[in-house]
């Protein structure tokens, strides 16, 4: 059994403790002037308190409560089989442009929809990738502005668009490409559309 939980970097904590006002299960709470993790089982692992960190002090990991000190990045999906996600959150509105796993890293920016159509993508696309989902027609966020923070504040070596054929995932070509302007950054990148069928299209330029 595992599941997703907070973890707190106390060393980057700055105090503030907008997490713990936040936290609507009760488990995180300040000690000796710091945000901590008072109780496991009260944490829902939803992610809630992550936009509100201004430091990027914490992180969703995966905890196995079978197994004392076990690591808590599994990429094994119980059947043998690696999977591709390598960090915790991957929804774009949850990820602190402080996150550390941003530093030196090649983007995988993906409509929602792309990981039920395409079967594919862990191994063709997120295994050597940061992922972050999100879609710009549900969501009310600017990921425009969101894309911009991340690639300001990180060496970004290259970015990768995943979307689906249908109109409304134009949305997040336009918040990358949009971004990239509004970083003043020259970074690789490439698009690819993905058919209502779940077949991989020719890319983007």
């Amino acid at each position: 059994m595992k599941r997703a939980i907070v973890e707190i970097d106390r060393g980057a904590c700055t105090g503030c403790g907008l997490c713990a006002e936040v936290c609507e299960g009760g488990a995180i709470g300040m000690v000796d002037g710091k945000a901590a993790l008072l109780d496991d089982d009260y944490c829902e692992g939803l992610g809630n308190c992550l936009p509100t960190c201004p430091a990027g002090a914490i992180h969703i990991t995966v905890f196995h409560p079978d197994r004392e000190g076990a690591p808590r990045n599994d990429p094994d999906n119980g059947e043998g089989e690696q999977l591709g996600l390598r960090h915790w959150p991957v929804q774009l509105a949850l990820v602190s442009p402080h996150a550390p796993f941003l530093q030196n890293a090649h983007l995988l920016v993906v409509a929602d929809c792309v990981a039920y159509a395409y079967a594919g993508i862990h191994k063709d696309f997120m295994r050597s990738r940061v992922t972050l989902f999100g879609c710009p027609k549900l969501d009310d966020r600017d990921y425009a502005a969101r894309l911009t923070d991340i690639l300001s504040r990180n060496e970004i070596k290259s970015v990768t668009v995943l979307r689906m054929e249908v109109a409304c995932c134009a949305g997040i070509v336009n918040a990358v490409t949009k971004a990239m302007q509004n970083s003043g950054k020259v970074i690789p990148w490439q698009a690819h559309t993905i058919s209502c069928e779940g077949d991989l299209a020719d890319s983007i330029p």
